[in-house]
């Protein structure tokens, strides 16, 4: 007789072990159903792998402008990649320790193997060891993403790879073409540039990272040909031909670029295993399942979290719909915030955050704002530590005076815009709230500020 839970997640990614847990905490007898490594995409082959690498990075890049700080260095600081990538895995093989052994400890049943729903409320789990069968009263899918490829030139982890790939190159490249120029391929593009990677990035939008606004990615182009980044955007890439271990990449254009490796990097894509697709026979919204603000499924006693649904793409995200789907999924009724209040950050050089409604989007949607804009090089703690890059711009609605957006690009942008989430629809007099100085944060203050037309330290709009 099959053993009997109360919810089976499957998925053990940030969405699926977050959404265990509380149904743990919640009463219920829980199963958690993993086919690969405990924390999913995210900690073994996405945010913190790669985060890890840009830390050593930015620790070269801080290294590398020591005597502007007044520090005379020994010799030229230079990458060790050996160590480099040691490091990386020694923190996703801690990582994924704590996070098996903090499952357990909710006496969590954890399966490893492929799960496949069979039918509503039957979970079949097939291993090396053989397959088995569980039941449950309710199921939550958390199965994840897949880098997206392009049919054309298709990955031969080789020399056309994924951000898999990428995070665990034996050698640092030559050189190297990114394809798609958003958070993955701007990210990835920091790091190889860094250790001495000749790094192009090609982006079919017309700007870098096409999500954020256009000045975003004017700021980022120009910092990350600082660095040695040629980024070449509204350019489409027609072909990608490897041969003997080198790449040539053919624009729209006519142009040609010839690289070591060629990263595609165009974007993740929901996926869930096709025979549970077949059982369940749920809506889906492209590659994606369709939920609900419960993030119920279409099918009864069925829910559906994280990059599966393809609404964030964001471990922050799945945290989120994680907490609702577990406390539907044993008896309770929530549904999922505003999306736009989910922050979204960049961990490139420099960094960028934002959340709420960008300035194209207020246009769009035809919401009249008034932009406060406040720089980093006017604050003391930045200019000390010599990270002067960027600015801050606070979006107010003209007609009722609430805060409906925040964009930030510079150092600590992505540690920021926690703050900034709190002052969205806010009508609060930020003259009032008082900041320590100096801090980076400042910064933020002073974007609140103008744009209410009070800042002391941003000179006045011309009128």
């Amino acid at each position: 007789m099959a053993e009997q839970f109360d919810v089976v997640v499957i998925g053990g990614g940030p969405g699926g072990y977050a959404a265990a847990i509380r149904c743990a905490q919640r009463g219920a007898k829980a199963a958690l159903v993993e086919k690969a490594e405990m924390g999913g995409t995210c900690l073994n082959r996405g945010c913190i792998p790669s985060k890890a690498l840009l830390g050593s990075a930015h620790f070269l890049t801080l290294a590398k402008h020591a005597s502007l700080m007044g520090l005379e260095m020994a010799g030229p600081v230079r990458p060790n990649w050996a160590k480099m990538m040691a490091r990386k895995d020694a923190i996703v093989e801690g990582f994924r320790k704590g996070v098996t052994g903090l499952v357990q400890s909710n006496k969590i049943a954890i399966f490893a193997g492929r799960g496949v729903v069979s039918a509503p409320g039957k979970v079949r789990i097939e291993s090396a060891g053989g397959a088995q069968e569980i039941a449950c009263k309710t199921i939550i899918l958390a199965t994840g993403s897949a880098p997206v490829q392009i049919p054309i030139f298709p990955f031969d982890g080789q020399t056309i790879i994924s951000s898999t790939e990428a995070l665990a190159l034996s050698a640092i490249p030559a050189s190297m073409v990114i394809i798609g120029g958003g958070v993955i391929g701007c990210e990835l593009a920091c790091v190889y540039s860094t250790v001495g990677c000749k790094v192009t990035i090609v982006e079919a939008l017309p700007q870098l990272l096409p999500n954020e606004d256009e000045w975003v990615g004017q700021v980022m182009a120009r910092e990350l040909k600082k660095i040695g980044i040629e980024s070449m955007v509204a350019k489409k890439v027609t072909a990608v031909t490897a041969q003997g271990g080198k790449a040539r990449v053919s624009l729209e254009s006519g142009e040609a670029i010839e690289a070591e490796k060629v990263l595609v990097a165009v974007g993740r894509k929901a996926y869930c295993d096709p025979e549970t697709l077949s059982a369940l026979k749920p809506e889906m919204n492209g590659p994606a399942i369709r939920v609900n603000r419960k993030m119920e499924t279409s099918v009864p006693g069925v829910y559906a979290i994280g990059d599966l649904v393809g609404t964030t793409y964001l471990a922050h995200g799945a945290f989120a719909e994680a907490e609702v789907a577990a406390v539907n999924a044993t008896g309770g009724s929530e549904e999922v915030g505003d999306y736009e209040r989910i922050p979204r950050a960049v961990y490139t050089f420099p960094e960028v955050a934002s959340v709420g409604k960008t300035e194209r989007k207020c246009q769009q949607q035809g919401i009249a704002v008034v932009v406060g804009k406040a720089p980093f090089r006017a604050n003391g703690r930045s200019l000390a530590h010599n990270e002067t890059i960027g600015e801050v711009r606070v979006l107010r609605e003209a007609s009722s005076k609430a805060i409906v957006g925040v964009t930030i690009v510079g150092a600590t942008a992505t540690e920021m815009i926690s703050t900034a989430r709190a002052m969205l629809g806010s009508h609060e007099m930020i003259s009032e709230v008082s900041f320590a100085h100096p801090t980076v944060t400042e910064v933020l203050k002073e974007a609140w500020e103008d744009a209410f037309g009070l800042s002391l330290h941003v000179p006045p709009k011309a009128k």
